[in-house]
């Protein structure tokens, strides 16, 4: 928000006046557009400016950063990508050149992200680990010391700037490897200047034993402040990444999101395409020729990739390393492949010049000795023929690859423009006779909330769209998608679990005047409520395990059904009440849910809430608790 202000300030101070939305809306390609020329900086930085540019054209098109770069993707990616990119090109600069100017950029970027997007971890963990890499494989050297030390000094104090990161430097495990290698890399200078200082060799063979004593000491200190608390572990988003099966087990409001879900393989195949199959290549070339540098590319393709596989959100940060390593793949590809004197023999090429030699006695020797025509014709021939196979070999290589480059362009188009380009409130879906038919039951539901409730009105939903509520109905919500507090989250989980009376209850103590729920058995859409509400029931029971058991909904079968064989518990829920209420009269009795494809429930009733709207589609359905006086309730004391 404070860049977006920024941009229109500038623009409006020097006469372009535009309107802050436009200036939110196209944020993020501006940005994208900056982070296809940082990818070009940084592979020129290990390879050469073809490879560069390939890198960039690929950053530009892959589906797997676009997801979050189209016009209108205002969220935190949107610039927090090309910190990264960039704040990466900026370390291998200052690492390469020991340049403290370019490490102080480096840390300023580094703020910058930090400002922006908490992946900035991903940052202060893979800079630490190229530099203990280098440290192993004894690349030492005075640039590297001072362009991590001018980097890690500037760049945490400065992020201690930003309110929700304040000393979470110095006690925080996400933090202490930075911290650890930084304070490795002083022992390692410091040991080099006593080699440098000292001649005498029995004082030399005791520095080492010495100084692995010091680090052996600080291993120590730091297990025993990790185990005592002392250092914060790692948060339960970032310890998932490691233990995948944690979050569901300890923390499942993380693992109810879909893009903290495991990557499926047809989800690199349509964000990456070809780029899987160009990757190796480009790492092939990448260590056959392993600078400084280039350790960092390898590590970054190695975390990235085990990343990406865990949490499908990260494609976001593979995605940068991907394009990186597929330009220069390629860019070695046609290097070679469009250089046709390389192809050229060279024993006959050598031939050649010594014969032309003057100076070369022995050429001289053999130029006398002139061949039969006969044989010299058949030699030019056959060179000949062979030359032009190798030139069309040549060429049908350069083609399909350059078909396939053109293909690639063609499935980033089709992914973006079905995938990626629809905003979340309005969904598309097609005929039978493949005619695009646009599904607006979102924006119907939060217009009839403006326009037909109270100003003052609370409404309840799960967390999800509480900014879709918030932003479109402008309308207060009890939860949404920035709610710190899981006990608030629980309590929504505990109402839709509950009975109608018990629900009546709560709903009336926070004083809630309606209930959204999304159903999407009519059409077919799997991202409704009845499928989240497992992962309400496990959230809510780490809050509530008394009141809330995942196995009471579960049918006698041990099956998740929502039709007339499902669990008592099911059945008396306030979420199927309110999801189910008077589809099947809308159905039919025989109808079905096409979410679950299942049958649906015949008999649902209400006592204690009334159908107040249920959109064209049946997406979304608006209830509102009953008056105590028509239900004859008195309030509790």
């Amino acid at each position: 928000m404070v860049t977006s202000a920024t941009i229109y300030k500038i623009l409006d101070n020097i006469g372009l006046h535009v309107n802050i939305r436009d200036v939110c809306v196209f944020l993020a390609p501006f940005f994208s557009s900056l982070t296809a020329i940082s990818a070009y900086l940084l592979t020129t930085e290990v390879s050469d400016s073809i490879s560069g540019l390939l890198a960039a054209a690929f950053m530009g098109v892959a589906p797997g950063y676009i997801s979050r770069s189209v016009a209108g993707s205002y969220d935190n990616e949107g610039i927090a990508i090309f910190l990264l990119v960039f704040t990466f090109y900026l370390w291998l600069k200052s690492a390469r050149t020991g340049s403290m100017l370019y490490s102080c950029i480096t840390a300023l970027f580094y703020f910058y992200m930090v400002s922006a997007w908490g992946g900035y971890v991903f940052i202060i963990n893979m800079i630490p680990l190229h530099v203990f890499t280098l440290l192993l494989m004894g690349r030492y050297s005075n640039n590297l010391y001072v362009s991590y030390s001018t980097f890690y000094v500037i760049g945490t104090l400065a992020s201690m700037q930003i309110p929700f990161v304040g000393f979470q430097p110095t006690f925080t495990s996400e933090h202490m490897a930075a911290l650890g290698t930084f304070g490795l890399i002083q022992i390692v200078a410091f040991t080099q200047y006593l080699n440098m200082m000292t001649t005498r060799k029995h004082l030399r063979t005791l520095i080492r034993p010495f100084l692995t004593l010091i680090v052996l000491a600080m291993v120590l200190l730091l297990s025993y402040l990790v185990a005592t608390k002392k250092i914060a572990p790692w948060a339960g988003r970032f310890y998932s990444l490691w233990d995948t099966e944690y979050a569901k087990k300890y923390v499942p409001i993380i693992a109810s999101v879909s893009e903290h879900q495991p990557t499926a393989w047809a989800q690199f195949f349509m964000d990456l395409n070809i780029l899987i199959w160009l990757t190796p290549v480009g790492l092939y070339f990448v260590m056959k020729d392993l600078s400084d540098s280039r350790v960092f590319l390898v590590l970054y393709a190695i975390l990235g990739s085990y990343f990406a596989g865990v949490m499908v959100r990260l494609m976001l940060t593979l995605t940068p390393i991907v394009c990186v390593l597929s330009g220069i793949g390629l860019g070695e590809f046609f290097r070679t492949y469009l250089n046709f004197s390389a192809l050229d023999n060279p024993q006959l090429s050598k031939t050649t010049k010594s014969s032309n030699d003057s100076s070369n006695p022995q050429a001289k020797g053999k130029a006398k000795a002139k061949p039969t025509p006969e044989k010299t014709d058949a030699n030019n021939s056959s060179f000949e023929i062979g030359n032009e196979f190798s030139k069309m070999v040549q060429w049908f290589t350069v083609f399909c690859i350059t078909l396939l480059i053109g293909l690639f362009q063609i499935h980033c188009t089709w992914v973006t423009s079905n995938a990626y380009s629809s905003p979340s409130v309005v969904l598309a879906s097609y005929d039978s006779k493949g005619n695009k038919l646009i599904i607006d039951d979102f924006r119907e539901a939060y217009n009839w909330l403006t326009h037909n409730t109270p100003e003052e009105s609370k409404v309840m939903s799960w967390w999800d769209y509480g900014y879709q509520l918030a932003g479109l109905a402008n309308r207060t919500t009890l939860v949404d998608n920035n709610t710190w507090n899981n006990t608030h989250i629980a309590t929504m989980a505990k109402i839709f679990a509950s009975s109608e009376e018990n629900a009546y209850e709560i709903v009336n103590d926070l004083d809630i005047d309606y209930i959204l729920v999304i159903y999407g058995g009519l059409l077919g859409y799997s991202g409704d409520d009845i499928n989240k509400f497992l992962w309400m029931i496990r959230i809510g029971q780490g809050v509530y395990p008394n009141d809330l058991k995942e196995e009471k909904f579960f049918n006698s079968q041990g099956r998740y059904s929502i039709g007339n064989d499902a669990s008592p518990a099911m059945r008396d829920s306030v979420m199927h009440k309110l999801t189910y209420y008077r589809v099947a009269d809308f159905m039919g009795q025989n109808g079905l849910d096409r979410a679950r494809g299942q049958r649906l429930p015949t008999e649902v009733t209400l006592n204690y809430f009334d159908e107040v709207f249920t959109s064209e589609n049946w997406m979304v359905r608006l209830y509102k608790p009953k008056p105590r006086d028509i239900l004859g309730r008195v309030p509790p004391k």
